[in-house]
């Protein structure tokens, strides 16, 4: 803007800017979503079964256990930190739940000892990451390590077989006709999509992730909020291994290897920042959508599981450069 003889005039390149910035915010927000929905349509017409009823309820299926624990590690990422002992707590979890039901015969016991179990393993995250300032790389790989032992410890290195009816419905279960895990993934996505988005703590969980000295000094309470957010994840992801153990009707002390690496690809897949101060519950269900559709197209055309670890790591790398672009033209 300019003054020239006693009238102001506008720059014409200001509006022209004011454009191009909107024009890139858009392609970020809605690139991911039209290119998915692109996929989908080209895969429904190209790939045998894969539009198919069962297919599609079969893939739903498979990402449920990420989309839960993608709702937590959002928040995780979004205040500038990542939990890799997800997979690990899956399993614990799971194994947890059988020796409880087994012993007890009692649903709601082992449900509560293996939650329980989750949350104490997220708030130990919590504590080692937020007071005591152990590098959330460290902490959450050396619980990884600890967890993933545990369950090999209390299962002795076996299957723990579940016989529980009213256990195993709840993976197998239908009301409305969708399955229960599908619908607790849902769940999960609106609970967590209102709980960043309308809520103080959604809002003092972005604002850690830009800055934490800025938000401490506004008054959040940094240190405890992030023991929240690891304790939410250690309960989701408990309760993802609950429901995995009812679907195979036993708790697997190897189970979910892998886990937390197809986790973290989602979210960031899905717009959420490594460097944390942004996250998109929409773009995250995006990003579970991807991950889940590309692995289950592989297994339709029969892709040796050789090849499949190959695409995955690929899409992982892809997810961290996609981030790096994203962060470099915002800073442009």
């Amino acid at each position: 803007m300019k003054q020239e003889s006693g009238v102001t005039t506008m720059n014409p390149a200001v509006p022209e800017l004011a454009v191009r910035r909107a024009r890139r915010e858009w392609v970020a927000e809605y690139s991911m979503p039209m290119a998915y929905a692109v996929l989908f349509a080209v895969l429904s017409v190209t790939v045998d079964n894969f539009f198919s009823s069962a297919n599609i309820i079969g893939l739903m299926l498979s990402v449920a256990q990420i989309g839960m624990v993608a709702c937590t590690m959002m928040m995780c990422l979004a205040s500038r930190d990542f939990d890799l002992s997800v997979g690990s707590t899956i399993a614990f979890a799971g194994v947890l739940g059988a020796i409880i039901l087994e012993r007890t015969d009692s649903v709601g016991l082992a449900f509560a000892g293996a939650i329980g179990a989750g949350a104490l393993i997220g708030a130990g995250n919590g504590m080692l990451i937020a007071y005591l300032r152990v590098n959330a790389l460290i902490a959450t790989l050396a619980t990884m390590l600890m967890v993933r032992g545990l369950a090999f410890i209390v299962s002795h290195g076996q299957a723990v077989g579940i016989s529980s009816d009213a256990f195993i419905s709840i993976g197998d279960a239908r009301p409305f006709g969708l399955p229960v895990p599908v619908i607790v993934v849902a769940v999960c996505f609106v609970v967590f999509g209102v709980l960043l988005n309308h809520t103080v703590f959604g809002r003092n969980t972005l604002a850690i992730g830009g800055n934490p000295e800025a938000a401490r000094l506004a008054g959040v309470r940094v240190e405890r909020l992030r023991v929240w957010i690891f304790l939410l994840q250690g309960v989701v992801t408990a309760l993802a291994g609950l429901i995995l153990a009812s679907r195979i009707t036993s708790g697997q002390p190897n189970a979910a290897q892998g886990f937390e690496l197809d986790v973290i690809s989602a979210c960031v897949l899905g717009g959420v920042s490594l460097q944390g101060g942004k996250a998109r519950i929409f773009g995250v269900l995006v990003g579970v959508l991807v991950m889940g559709t590309v692995e289950n197209v592989m297994n339709l055309l029969d892709v040796d599981a050789f090849y499949q670890y190959l695409v995955r790591g690929v899409i992982l790398l892809a997810a961290v450069l996609l981030d790096q672009l994203k962060t470099r033209a915002a800073r442009g």
